[in-house]
């Protein structure tokens, strides 16, 4: 209704925090088949499960960490209690036929052998389900070494895209807590390295006939969009009010 041309970032987790249970694939699947009917062949970005740091669940047990922003959080919980991921994914796939262009991205992707294993259980999940629908799967790029990096992950058979999240890139990249007040003022993902990384990410994927997207806050800054797009972003995606 908002003229949309998609969904650019699908946060999972909201199921998973409004439930006082591990929500049931078919639970899942219910939630995902809704928005790819109402979306009419648009594109849908889902996020697989990001919770740990700021977004604890109760009913998932992870250990109480000293840095938990730094710890078990995104797709190290999924790859650490992997039935948790593998039933999101069959329910992500089962939603496919509804009528969205689905896309999947994995959050907290820091390593290659995070990738690889993260894209071996959804091939493993798709092959169990004799899937022959067709979903893009990439990377959520909030992680330095993912930009660093760009054109290795780019050339990984499998990875599609990369979707920028630039407020935890900008927080990572600078080595700033964002949830601190004191240094609010100096969070900027227009800082040169935050944009250096994101302009690496753009030429690698080109270069591999693969896109770039960016889904974090600077998305809907009206100052970054014009430098965003001047690096090779080719897509955006900003909050309803944007």
């Amino acid at each position: 209704d908002a003229d949309a041309e998609g969904i650019g970032l699908f946060r999972s987790e909201f199921l998973f925090m409004d439930s006082d249970e591990l929500p049931s694939e078919d639970e899942q699947f219910a939630a995902y088949q809704k928005v790819a009917l109402a979306m009419k062949g648009k594109p849908v970005i889902i996020r697989t499960l990001d919770v740990g740091g700021d977004k604890p669940l109760p009913y998932l047990p992870i250990p109480a960490e000293e840095n938990p922003f730094l710890g078990l959080r995104g797709v190290r919980v999924g790859l650490d209690q992997p039935e948790t991921l593998r039933t999101q994914i069959r329910a992500i796939l089962a939603s496919a036929g509804a009528g969205a262009k689905l896309h999947v991205m994995f959050p907290m992707i820091s390593t290659v052998t995070d990738w690889r294993r993260a894209k071996e259980i959804f091939d493993e999940e798709a092959s169990a389900a004799a899937f022959s629908g067709e979903v893009s799967v990439g990377i959520m790029m909030e992680v330095p070494t993912v930009g660093i990096m760009a054109e290795q992950f780019a050339a990984e058979p499998g990875c599609d895209f990369f979707s920028v999240g630039t407020n935890d890139l900008t927080a990572y990249t600078l080595a700033m807590d964002r949830g601190n007040a004191n240094l609010a003022s100096q969070m900027d993902p227009c800082n040169p390295a935050v944009l250096s990384l994101i302009g690496q990410a753009a030429d690698a994927l080109h270069a591999n006939g693969k896109w770039l997207g960016v889904c974090g806050g600077a998305a809907s800054d009206l100052q970054a969009v014009p430098i965003l797009v001047g690096l090779g972003v080719d897509e955006l995606s900003c909050s309803i009010p944007a």
